[in-house]
């Protein structure tokens, strides 16, 4: 697909500004460094940088910006839990992203066993995480926080593994240590099961996480939940799940050293949270690298009857698969639901947006054909992903700008 041209460039698009560069006869180590001096040390007046030629400094004045895009709001959870970013790009699409902070709150669903460790010196119960800052990208939009961000995830509005070569060049330049510089470990991708793509990411990035959109532990009821996934077989892409953690894990000795694929699995009332589903995802689970992640679902603005599973429902569910499955199986902490910023809620209340969840899309009742339906839901998310630039590490620099400006 052809990328369209937009006027002024980002100078935090590294390709453009590389091409730019190397048109006008500059030397591309010009480019590395002047990415260097804005990622790493802030840099907005540009001649001060005095290894960068007049030639570079006359381009940039004359075809390029330091941002393309612009903050429209910030919605802050009232536990201060999280931080929910409207962003307005270049050609008037909105995205968004989400700043979830880990250990500010109390844990409803912090395990029975480890709320007896949690006793202050008055007695009183502190259920809380280790203390972490998360970026949710929503696969179009990168961020980096003001203050230490330990991960950062490309999930939502959309599949990572379809826009690949994108995806690509936005984690190189987040794990470069001459840009951001974070620890591969900590940048994840969760893809809905692009085989061929998720058998190449373990050559291309070996190191990051790859987390598993699931859902179902059989492929009739997956693809009732998930559309899309008629694609791929469930087998197959639990394989390809299999070869690619085989492929992190082939020289680590120690078993407690060993890195797992991130499964997760949205549990839906009275659809995917019986017990029988428990023991059936427990069977398909069982002995591989994984750590299950079970999400309640959140409520959205969306035409189809579904609701979050009562607390002592998903209790039973997550317990089959930990005590009879021997599964390390994790409860995801609801964080922002009042702000409709929690997983699976984003976009879908901005009605500027065009495009929410791909797995959404997938399911909207309508008289449209299946087949036009899958068609245009793949060319609405391919075109989105261009224009959000995936690549565009500019999203980065500039929710770096707007916490420092509006979130102090």
């Amino acid at each position: 697909m052809k990328q369209r041209k937009l006027s002024p460039k980002s100078l935090l698009d590294e390709v453009q500004l590389k091409e730019a560069f190397k048109a006008e006869g500059i030397s591309e180590k010009h480019a590395a460094t002047l990415l260097r001096n804005i990622i790493q040390h802030g840099v907005t007046d540009f001649s001060t940088i005095s290894t960068l030629p007049k030639k570079a400094l006359e381009l940039i004045q004359r075809e390029f910006v330091l941002t393309t895009s612009k903050v429209i709001s910030s919605t802050d959870a009232k536990d201060g839990s999280t931080t929910k970013l409207l962003i307005e790009l270049q050609d008037g699409q909105r995205i968004e992203s989400v700043i979830m902070r880990y250990g500010e709150k109390d844990l409803m669903n912090f395990p029975e066993d480890e709320k007896v460790k949690k006793v202050d010196e008055n007695g009183e119960f502190h259920f809380k995480s280790n203390k972490r800052a998360t970026v949710c990208v929503s696969s179009q939009d990168h961020a980096n926080k003001y203050e230490k961000i330990r991960n950062v995830v490309f999930m939502g509005m959309g599949e990572p593994l379809d826009n690949y070569d994108q995806v690509l060049q936005a984690v190189r330049g987040m794990i470069d240590t001459g840009k951001f510089g974070l620890s591969p470990s900590r940048v994840s991708i969760s893809t809905v099961g692009v085989v061929p793509r998720m058998l190449s990411l373990a050559n291309d990035l070996p190191e990051i996480g790859l987390a598993l959109s699931l859902h179902a532990p059989n492929q009739t009821l997956r693809t009732q939940i998930v559309p899309t996934s008629k694609a791929w077989h469930i087998d197959r892409i639990v394989d390809a799940a299999d070869k690619f953690i085989a492929q992190q894990n082939k020289n680590v000795k120690s078993h407690n050293r060993r890195r797992h694929v991130l499964v997760e699995y949205v549990i839906i009332k009275d659809v995917n949270d019986s017990k029988e589903v428990a023991h059936e995802l427990g069977a398909l689970l069982k002995g591989r690298d994984v750590l299950l992640n079970i999400i309640p679902y959140n409520p959205t603005d969306v035409p189809y009857d579904y609701k979050t599973p009562l607390a002592e429902t998903v209790r039973e569910f997550v317990e089959i698969t930990r005590n009879e499955y021997g599964l390390r199986t994790l409860w995801r902490q609801k964080l922002g639901n009042d702000i409709a910023s929690a997983c699976g809620q984003l976009v879908i209340e901005s009605k500027k947006c065009d495009v929410g969840d791909l797995e959404d899309l997938g399911k909207k009742q309508t008289s449209t054909p299946k087949k036009v339906i899958r068609k245009r839901i793949k060319k609405e998310t391919n075109l989105n992903y261009v224009k959000y630039a995936i690549a565009g590490l500019s999203a980065l620099v500039l929710t770096r700008w707007v916490v420092k400006h509006y979130l102090k």
